[in-house]
């Protein structure tokens, strides 16, 4: 029986669990431990116009609860990836979802009608969320006006369906989330990393050489629970849920919170099997819960609440 099938707009997927982009490159590095095959789809790094060398040094740091990081959306640009990157990647049986970024509009356009006359990607993800480049995708995340005028002019000109990842450094991310479902999103990325900051007490100085970076990993699951549980009862198209997956069970609260998928980031530094140690384990999960098949997870926790009476005795 195969419980862990899912099929969103444009992404056809073996098993619910995919990459984060930004967090696996292009998947050369840990195509050395596995067949990239097994994952049920690879969210490749961030595409730009041009060659961006990302943020000065040091950019990455470790703090009790995730990591922070300022990469600053490094990437070889969108003639570099179209001619190397997603070629090398068609040999692998799995559907890529294309993050692209941009300074302004005509960015995002221009480098979305590229990649997708690209083979084997199959859908496209807007990132408006990073919070380590100055005035630049956040612009358009903060502002559900701006995001669905970018959403828009995405759609204009590609005919792939089209996923906006949201930033949880908003005051009303729902808000932001309907907006982009009236422009015709076809499905949501959420969340984002969370805006930090770490300072080096003997000198006073902050850690990272941007000053703030976004942090990840376990301190932001509860917010991004949180904030799908809330968008996923405002909108009707799929989330794809993300932020400090480390277990099967993460997957199914994220799942239960009302994602239809999800996707892995900081777990992947740590242990490069992280994905596909996580798709099994899963699986055996579902069936300890005799749970036919994932998607019955997706909203169960939606406007219940049962008192726990044994825990209040």
């Amino acid at each position: 029986m195969n419980r862990l099938n899912v099929e969103l707009p444009g992404l056809k997927m073996k098993n619910p669990v995919m990459p984060a982009s930004g967090c696996f490159g292009f998947g050369q590095e840990y195509a050395e431990f596995y067949d990239l095959s097994v994952l049920g789809a690879v969210a490749v790094k961030a595409a730009t116009p041009e060659t961006r060398r990302g943020n000065d040094t040091p950019r990455v740091a470790e703090t009790e609860s995730g990591m922070l990081n300022a990469i600053g959306l490094q990437n070889p640009g969108i003639d570099h990836i179209l001619a190397h990157e997603l070629p090398w990647l068609e040999k692998y049986d799995v559907p890529l979802l294309a993050n692209i970024a941009g300074k302004t509009k005509e960015d995002y356009v221009l480098v979305a009608e590229r990649i997708s006359d690209a083979t084997n990607v199959h859908a496209l993800e807007l990132n408006i969320s990073c919070p380590n480049v100055k005035e630049e995708g956040l612009q358009f995340g903060s502002d559900p006006q701006m995001a669905a005028e970018l959403t828009r002019a995405v759609k204009a000109v590609s005919s792939l369906p089209v996923y906006v990842k949201l930033s949880p450094n908003v005051t009303d991310i729902a808000g932001v989330a309907a907006a982009v479902e009236e422009a015709g999103a076809d499905g949501l990325s959420m969340i984002n990393t969370l805006m930090g900051m770490k300072i080096d007490i003997r000198t006073g100085n902050p850690i990272l050489a941007n000053k703030t970076g976004g942090l990840s990993g376990p301190a932001v699951k509860p917010v991004a629970i949180r904030m799908i549980y809330e968008v996923s009862q405002r909108v009707s198209i799929p989330i794809i849920g993300m932020g400090g997956i480390y277990s099967a069970e993460d997957i199914i609260e994220f799942f239960m919170a009302g994602a239809s998928a999800v996707a892995v980031g900081t777990a992947n530094f740590s242990d490069p099997f992280a994905c596909p140690d996580l798709i099994k384990d899963l699986d055996r999960l579902l069936e300890e819960m005799e749970v036919s098949h994932i998607s019955e997870l997706t909203g169960r926790s939606w406007n219940k609440w049962e008192p726990n009476l044994s825990s209040s005795r």
